[in-house]
Protein backbone atom coordinates (compact mmCIF):
# COMPACT_ATOMS: atom_id res chain seq x y z
CA UNK A 1 0.00 0.00 0.00
CA UNK A 2 1.17 3.11 -0.91
CA UNK A 3 1.93 5.62 1.99
CA UNK A 4 -0.31 8.22 1.94
CA UNK A 5 0.44 11.91 1.44
CA UNK A 6 -0.56 14.87 3.88
CA UNK A 7 -3.15 17.17 3.24
CA UNK A 8 -4.52 20.19 4.77
CA UNK A 9 -8.21 21.68 4.63
CA UNK A 10 -9.41 25.27 4.84
CA UNK A 11 -12.64 26.02 5.10
CA UNK A 12 -13.97 29.32 4.61
CA UNK A 13 -16.75 30.85 7.17
CA UNK A 14 -17.80 33.79 5.00
CA UNK A 15 -20.32 35.05 7.35
CA UNK A 16 -19.46 37.79 10.41
CA UNK A 17 -21.23 40.01 12.82
CA UNK A 18 -19.60 43.18 10.99
CA UNK A 19 -17.32 44.47 8.85
CA UNK A 20 -14.00 45.85 10.33
CA UNK A 21 -12.92 49.20 8.49
CA UNK A 22 -9.67 47.69 7.25
CA UNK A 23 -11.22 44.22 6.17
CA UNK A 24 -10.99 43.33 2.55
CA UNK A 25 -11.24 39.83 2.90
CA UNK A 26 -14.48 37.95 1.84
CA UNK A 27 -17.25 38.18 3.88
CA UNK A 28 -20.96 39.02 4.63
CA UNK A 29 -21.22 41.47 7.30
CA UNK A 30 -24.58 41.13 9.36
CA UNK A 31 -25.73 38.44 7.90
CA UNK A 32 -26.94 34.84 9.00
CA UNK A 33 -30.15 34.36 6.97
CA UNK A 34 -31.16 30.84 7.46
CA UNK A 35 -31.74 30.05 3.78
CA UNK A 36 -28.41 31.22 2.56
CA UNK A 37 -26.58 29.40 5.38
CA UNK A 38 -28.04 26.07 4.89
CA UNK A 39 -27.51 26.44 1.35
CA UNK A 40 -24.32 27.29 1.67
CA UNK A 41 -23.23 24.43 4.01
CA UNK A 42 -24.95 22.12 1.67
CA UNK A 43 -23.00 23.66 -1.13
CA UNK A 44 -19.58 22.90 1.35
CA UNK A 45 -21.04 18.69 1.40
CA UNK A 46 -21.58 18.60 -2.71
CA UNK A 47 -17.66 19.98 -3.01
CA UNK A 48 -16.46 17.81 0.05
CA UNK A 49 -17.76 14.98 -2.09
CA UNK A 50 -16.33 15.16 -5.01
CA UNK A 51 -12.83 16.84 -4.08
CA UNK A 52 -13.01 13.90 -1.65
CA UNK A 53 -12.98 10.86 -4.10
CA UNK A 54 -10.03 12.76 -5.24
CA UNK A 55 -7.90 12.53 -2.49
CA UNK A 56 -8.62 9.22 -1.24
CA UNK A 57 -4.78 8.80 -1.46
CA UNK A 58 -3.66 11.51 1.14
CA UNK A 59 -4.71 12.03 5.01
CA UNK A 60 -6.08 14.99 6.28
CA UNK A 61 -3.27 16.22 8.64
CA UNK A 62 -4.94 19.76 9.32
CA UNK A 63 -7.76 21.67 9.18
CA UNK A 64 -8.23 25.04 9.41
CA UNK A 65 -11.86 27.03 9.70
CA UNK A 66 -11.51 30.57 8.99
CA UNK A 67 -13.55 33.93 7.95
CA UNK A 68 -15.81 35.55 8.21
CA UNK A 69 -16.10 34.86 11.82
CA UNK A 70 -16.76 31.22 12.58
CA UNK A 71 -17.01 31.37 15.93
CA UNK A 72 -20.10 33.86 14.91
CA UNK A 73 -21.27 31.02 12.30
CA UNK A 74 -22.20 29.11 15.51
CA UNK A 75 -20.91 25.79 16.80
CA UNK A 76 -24.00 23.96 15.38
CA UNK A 77 -22.93 24.69 11.80
CA UNK A 78 -19.31 23.81 12.64
CA UNK A 79 -20.16 20.61 13.93
CA UNK A 80 -22.10 19.64 10.90
CA UNK A 81 -19.55 20.74 8.59
CA UNK A 82 -16.38 18.73 10.45
CA UNK A 83 -18.38 15.60 10.49
CA UNK A 84 -19.43 15.86 6.99
CA UNK A 85 -15.55 16.56 6.56
CA UNK A 86 -14.52 13.41 8.31
CA UNK A 87 -17.01 11.18 5.94
CA UNK A 88 -15.26 12.62 2.77
CA UNK A 89 -11.96 12.78 3.86
CA UNK A 90 -9.73 10.46 5.60
CA UNK A 91 -8.66 12.44 8.82
CA UNK A 92 -5.56 11.94 10.51
CA UNK A 93 -5.87 11.17 14.36
CA UNK A 94 -3.56 14.36 15.41
CA UNK A 95 -5.10 16.63 13.36
CA UNK A 96 -4.39 19.87 14.13
CA UNK A 97 -8.20 21.54 14.13
CA UNK A 98 -8.32 25.57 14.07
CA UNK A 99 -11.03 27.38 13.88
CA UNK A 100 -11.26 31.44 14.10
CA UNK A 101 -13.12 33.30 16.50
CA UNK A 102 -13.94 36.62 18.07
CA UNK A 103 -14.17 37.55 21.65
CA UNK A 104 -17.83 38.87 21.72
CA UNK A 105 -18.85 35.43 20.28
CA UNK A 106 -17.20 33.17 22.20
CA UNK A 107 -19.57 31.16 24.72
CA UNK A 108 -18.94 28.38 27.23
CA UNK A 109 -21.40 26.45 25.12
CA UNK A 110 -19.75 27.15 21.69
CA UNK A 111 -16.37 25.94 23.18
CA UNK A 112 -17.33 22.63 24.85
CA UNK A 113 -19.20 21.65 21.65
CA UNK A 114 -16.24 22.32 19.81
CA UNK A 115 -13.51 20.73 22.26
CA UNK A 116 -16.17 17.73 22.43
CA UNK A 117 -15.88 17.41 18.82
CA UNK A 118 -12.25 17.47 18.31
CA UNK A 119 -11.48 21.11 17.37
CA UNK A 120 -7.96 21.60 19.49
CA UNK A 121 -6.92 24.98 18.73
CA UNK A 122 -8.50 28.48 18.62
CA UNK A 123 -6.95 31.68 16.63
CA UNK A 124 -8.90 34.87 18.40
CA UNK A 125 -8.81 38.39 17.01
CA UNK A 126 -7.63 40.23 19.84
CA UNK A 127 -5.96 43.13 17.77
CA UNK A 128 -5.50 45.31 20.10
CA UNK A 129 -5.81 46.08 24.09
CA UNK A 130 -7.23 49.54 24.14
CA UNK A 131 -10.99 49.67 23.73
CA UNK A 132 -10.97 52.81 22.01
CA UNK A 133 -8.81 51.41 19.02
CA UNK A 134 -10.74 48.64 18.52
CA UNK A 135 -14.03 50.96 18.31
CA UNK A 136 -12.19 52.93 15.65
CA UNK A 137 -11.18 49.40 13.60
CA UNK A 138 -14.64 48.52 13.89
CA UNK A 139 -13.88 45.24 16.04
CA UNK A 140 -17.03 44.68 17.95
CA UNK A 141 -15.60 43.38 21.35
CA UNK A 142 -13.79 44.71 24.24
CA UNK A 143 -10.11 43.74 25.58
CA UNK A 144 -12.35 41.98 28.03
CA UNK A 145 -14.06 40.14 26.09
CA UNK A 146 -10.70 38.63 24.78
CA UNK A 147 -9.37 37.95 28.29
CA UNK A 148 -12.45 36.58 29.26
CA UNK A 149 -12.34 34.29 26.02
CA UNK A 150 -9.20 33.00 26.65
CA UNK A 151 -10.19 32.31 30.34
CA UNK A 152 -12.95 30.36 28.87
CA UNK A 153 -10.95 28.78 26.23
CA UNK A 154 -8.69 27.23 28.77
CA UNK A 155 -11.31 26.26 31.15
CA UNK A 156 -13.43 23.82 28.44
CA UNK A 157 -9.95 22.04 27.37
CA UNK A 158 -8.04 24.16 24.70
CA UNK A 159 -4.27 24.25 25.45
CA UNK A 160 -3.58 25.62 22.45
CA UNK A 161 -4.47 29.25 21.98
CA UNK A 162 -3.34 31.51 19.10
CA UNK A 163 -4.25 35.49 19.43
CA UNK A 164 -3.90 38.03 16.52
CA UNK A 165 -2.69 41.12 17.56
CA UNK A 166 -2.09 44.60 15.06
CA UNK A 167 0.41 47.72 14.99
CA UNK A 168 0.66 50.47 13.40
CA UNK A 169 -2.70 51.94 13.82
CA UNK A 170 -4.30 55.18 13.98
CA UNK A 171 -1.99 57.24 16.78
CA UNK A 172 -0.68 54.69 18.15
CA UNK A 173 2.70 54.77 19.53
CA UNK A 174 5.73 52.44 20.05
CA UNK A 175 5.21 53.14 23.59
CA UNK A 176 1.48 52.12 23.49
CA UNK A 177 2.46 49.33 21.17
CA UNK A 178 5.00 47.52 23.70
CA UNK A 179 2.62 48.09 26.78
CA UNK A 180 0.25 46.12 24.41
CA UNK A 181 2.43 43.01 23.64
CA UNK A 182 4.01 43.00 27.41
CA UNK A 183 -0.14 43.30 28.73
CA UNK A 184 -1.39 40.42 26.09
CA UNK A 185 1.43 38.01 26.79
CA UNK A 186 0.01 38.02 30.86
CA UNK A 187 -2.77 35.82 28.63
CA UNK A 188 -0.42 33.25 27.95
CA UNK A 189 -1.28 31.92 24.48
CA UNK A 190 0.52 29.48 22.84
CA UNK A 191 1.02 31.43 20.11
CA UNK A 192 0.78 34.88 18.53
CA UNK A 193 0.32 36.82 15.18
CA UNK A 194 1.50 40.59 15.22
CA UNK A 195 0.56 42.29 11.83
CA UNK A 196 1.01 45.54 10.16
CA UNK A 197 -1.87 47.28 9.69
CA UNK A 198 -2.30 47.27 5.89
CA UNK A 199 -4.49 50.21 4.55
CA UNK A 200 -6.65 48.43 1.34
CA UNK A 201 -7.95 50.31 -1.63
CA UNK A 202 -12.06 49.83 -1.41
CA UNK A 203 -12.28 49.01 2.73
CA UNK A 204 -13.72 52.16 4.81
CA UNK A 205 -10.35 52.99 6.27
CA UNK A 206 -8.94 53.65 2.51
CA UNK A 207 -11.36 56.91 2.60
CA UNK A 208 -10.14 58.52 5.62
CA UNK A 209 -6.98 56.65 5.46
CA UNK A 210 -4.85 60.47 5.03
CA UNK A 211 -6.92 62.25 8.40
CA UNK A 212 -6.27 58.69 10.79
CA UNK A 213 -3.26 59.33 12.02
CA UNK A 214 -1.52 56.58 11.13
CA UNK A 215 2.49 55.93 12.44
CA UNK A 216 4.88 56.50 9.36
CA UNK A 217 7.02 52.97 7.57
CA UNK A 218 9.61 53.53 10.18
CA UNK A 219 7.92 53.48 13.30
CA UNK A 220 5.88 50.42 12.24
CA UNK A 221 9.37 48.95 11.46
CA UNK A 222 10.58 49.94 15.23
CA UNK A 223 7.07 48.30 16.21
CA UNK A 224 7.64 45.36 14.52
CA UNK A 225 11.32 44.74 16.34
CA UNK A 226 9.79 45.69 19.07
CA UNK A 227 8.07 42.69 18.70
CA UNK A 228 10.27 40.19 17.61
CA UNK A 229 12.62 41.17 21.11
CA UNK A 230 9.80 41.53 23.52
CA UNK A 231 8.26 38.07 22.25
CA UNK A 232 11.29 36.50 21.94
CA UNK A 233 12.10 37.45 25.90
CA UNK A 234 8.81 35.88 26.46
CA UNK A 235 9.79 32.42 25.20
CA UNK A 236 7.91 32.67 21.74
CA UNK A 237 10.26 31.81 18.99
CA UNK A 238 9.88 33.61 15.42
CA UNK A 239 8.94 30.60 12.77
CA UNK A 240 7.96 33.20 10.09
CA UNK A 241 8.09 37.04 9.34
CA UNK A 242 4.58 37.66 11.44
CA UNK A 243 4.16 34.76 13.61
CA UNK A 244 5.86 33.33 17.17
CA UNK A 245 5.06 30.07 18.93
CA UNK A 246 6.30 28.96 22.33
CA UNK A 247 8.50 25.30 21.54
CA UNK A 248 5.81 22.96 19.39
CA UNK A 249 2.96 25.22 18.76
CA UNK A 250 3.54 26.75 15.44
CA UNK A 251 0.71 26.84 13.19
CA UNK A 252 0.67 23.11 11.41
CA UNK A 253 -1.90 24.16 8.82
CA UNK A 254 -0.36 27.89 7.87
CA UNK A 255 3.44 26.04 7.38
CA UNK A 256 1.57 24.54 4.62
CA UNK A 257 1.60 27.10 2.57
CA UNK A 258 4.91 28.65 3.13
CA UNK A 259 6.72 25.05 2.92
CA UNK A 260 4.63 24.36 -0.45
CA UNK A 261 2.56 21.38 0.80
CA UNK A 262 -0.47 21.02 -0.63
CA UNK A 263 -4.20 21.94 0.97
CA UNK A 264 -7.36 22.49 -0.40
CA UNK A 265 -9.75 25.48 -0.06
CA UNK A 266 -13.44 25.08 0.26
CA UNK A 267 -16.04 28.28 0.18
CA UNK A 268 -15.87 31.44 -1.87
CA UNK A 269 -12.22 33.36 -2.26
CA UNK A 270 -10.36 30.01 -0.95
CA UNK A 271 -7.55 28.94 -3.01
CA UNK A 272 -5.82 25.40 -3.34
CA UNK A 273 -2.69 23.91 -4.55
CA UNK A 274 -3.85 20.43 -4.82
CA UNK A 275 -2.00 17.63 -6.77
CA UNK A 276 -0.22 20.21 -9.09
CA UNK A 277 -2.41 22.57 -9.79
CA UNK A 278 -3.26 25.62 -8.02
CA UNK A 279 -6.85 27.22 -8.11
CA UNK A 280 -8.70 29.80 -6.57
CA UNK A 281 -12.75 30.07 -6.01
CA UNK A 282 -14.59 32.73 -6.93
CA UNK A 283 -15.47 35.53 -4.79
CA UNK A 284 -18.86 35.20 -4.42
CA UNK A 285 -21.11 32.88 -2.24
CA UNK A 286 -23.94 32.94 -4.49
CA UNK A 287 -22.26 32.04 -7.14
CA UNK A 288 -20.42 29.30 -5.23
CA UNK A 289 -23.83 27.66 -4.37
CA UNK A 290 -25.50 27.87 -7.56
CA UNK A 291 -22.11 26.45 -9.35
CA UNK A 292 -22.17 23.39 -6.77
CA UNK A 293 -26.09 23.02 -6.22
CA UNK A 294 -27.25 23.62 -9.38
CA UNK A 295 -23.88 22.35 -11.46
CA UNK A 296 -24.35 25.44 -14.16
CA UNK A 297 -21.81 27.81 -13.38
CA UNK A 298 -17.73 27.68 -12.67
CA UNK A 299 -16.97 28.24 -9.25
CA UNK A 300 -13.09 29.00 -10.14
CA UNK A 301 -11.52 32.11 -11.01
CA UNK A 302 -8.82 30.79 -11.51
CA UNK A 303 -6.86 27.22 -12.20
CA UNK A 304 -3.18 26.59 -13.39
CA UNK A 305 -0.49 23.71 -13.47
CA UNK A 306 2.46 25.36 -12.12
CA UNK A 307 5.93 24.78 -14.22
CA UNK A 308 9.11 23.73 -12.09
CA UNK A 309 10.83 27.24 -12.66
CA UNK A 310 7.85 29.01 -11.16
CA UNK A 311 7.73 26.35 -8.17
CA UNK A 312 11.67 27.36 -7.71
CA UNK A 313 10.78 30.89 -7.03
CA UNK A 314 7.62 30.27 -4.82
CA UNK A 315 10.38 28.07 -3.03
CA UNK A 316 12.28 30.94 -2.49
CA UNK A 317 9.55 33.54 -2.05
CA UNK A 318 7.67 31.29 0.81
CA UNK A 319 10.53 29.41 2.53
CA UNK A 320 12.43 32.84 3.38
CA UNK A 321 8.83 33.75 5.11
CA UNK A 322 10.16 31.35 7.89
CA UNK A 323 13.00 30.39 10.08
CA UNK A 324 13.81 27.55 8.00
CA UNK A 325 15.02 29.05 5.21
CA UNK A 326 16.29 27.86 1.90
CA UNK A 327 18.85 25.38 1.51
CA UNK A 328 21.28 24.94 -1.66
CA UNK A 329 20.90 21.27 -1.51
CA UNK A 330 17.60 21.07 -1.10
CA UNK A 331 16.86 23.81 -4.08
CA UNK A 332 19.22 22.09 -6.46
CA UNK A 333 17.80 18.61 -6.34
CA UNK A 334 14.18 19.15 -6.09
CA UNK A 335 14.13 22.21 -8.94
CA UNK A 336 17.57 21.27 -11.04
CA UNK A 337 18.50 24.96 -11.21
CA UNK A 338 22.18 26.21 -10.14
CA UNK A 339 22.06 27.80 -6.46
CA UNK A 340 24.92 29.85 -7.39
CA UNK A 341 23.60 32.92 -8.73
CA UNK A 342 21.38 32.97 -5.26
CA UNK A 343 24.68 32.75 -3.47
CA UNK A 344 26.56 35.61 -5.58
CA UNK A 345 23.55 38.05 -3.85
CA UNK A 346 22.95 36.36 -0.89
CA UNK A 347 26.74 36.57 0.66
CA UNK A 348 27.05 40.31 1.03
CA UNK A 349 23.45 40.65 2.46
CA UNK A 350 24.85 38.42 4.73
CA UNK A 351 27.79 40.90 5.30
CA UNK A 352 25.26 43.35 5.91
CA UNK A 353 23.20 41.86 8.34
CA UNK A 354 20.07 40.59 6.29
CA UNK A 355 21.00 36.97 6.07
CA UNK A 356 22.12 33.89 8.61
CA UNK A 357 23.88 30.96 7.52
CA UNK A 358 22.08 28.05 10.27
CA UNK A 359 22.98 24.42 9.98
CA UNK A 360 23.33 24.98 5.81
CA UNK A 361 20.19 26.99 5.48
CA UNK A 362 20.13 30.44 4.86
CA UNK A 363 17.62 32.62 6.65
CA UNK A 364 16.84 36.07 7.07
CA UNK A 365 17.36 37.99 10.10
CA UNK A 366 14.58 40.25 11.76
CA UNK A 367 16.23 42.92 9.92
CA UNK A 368 15.53 41.14 6.63
CA UNK A 369 12.37 40.58 7.18
CA UNK A 370 11.62 44.04 6.96
CA UNK A 371 12.54 44.51 3.38
CA UNK A 372 11.86 40.70 2.33
CA UNK A 373 10.00 41.66 -0.77
CA UNK A 374 13.26 43.75 -2.40
CA UNK A 375 15.65 40.62 -1.25
CA UNK A 376 12.64 37.80 -2.89
CA UNK A 377 12.66 40.17 -5.74
CA UNK A 378 16.46 40.45 -6.44
CA UNK A 379 16.69 36.45 -5.71
CA UNK A 380 13.93 35.78 -8.04
CA UNK A 381 15.54 38.17 -10.98
CA UNK A 382 18.64 35.95 -10.80
CA UNK A 383 16.95 32.57 -10.99
CA UNK A 384 14.91 33.89 -13.76
CA UNK A 385 18.36 35.20 -15.70
CA UNK A 386 19.95 31.21 -15.10
CA UNK A 387 19.65 28.50 -16.71
CA UNK A 388 18.53 24.51 -15.50
CA UNK A 389 21.43 22.31 -14.20
CA UNK A 390 20.65 19.71 -16.56
CA UNK A 391 20.94 22.45 -19.27
CA UNK A 392 24.17 23.74 -18.28
CA UNK A 393 25.83 20.03 -18.35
Amino acid sequence: MNELKPLGIYIHIPFCRSKCQYCDFYSIGGSRDRRLVDNYIQALFVHFKETGALATDYVVDTVYFGGGTPSFFGADNLRRIFAELQHRFRLDKDAEITFEANPDSVTESLLKKLRSEGFNRMSLGVQSDKDDVLQKLGRPHTYEQARQAVQLARSCGFDNISLDLMYGLPNQTAAQWEETLRHVIRLRPEHMSCYGLKVEKGTPLWEYKEAANLPSDEVQADMYLCAVDILSEAGYEQYEISNFARPGFESRHNLKYWLGEEYIGFGPAAASDFAGKRYTNKPDIENYIRGLLKQDVPILSECETIPARERAGEYVMLRLRTNRGISPEEYEKNYLMPFEPLLDLIRPMAEAGLFLLRGGRWTLTPTGYLISNQIIARLQEAQERSEPLAKKR
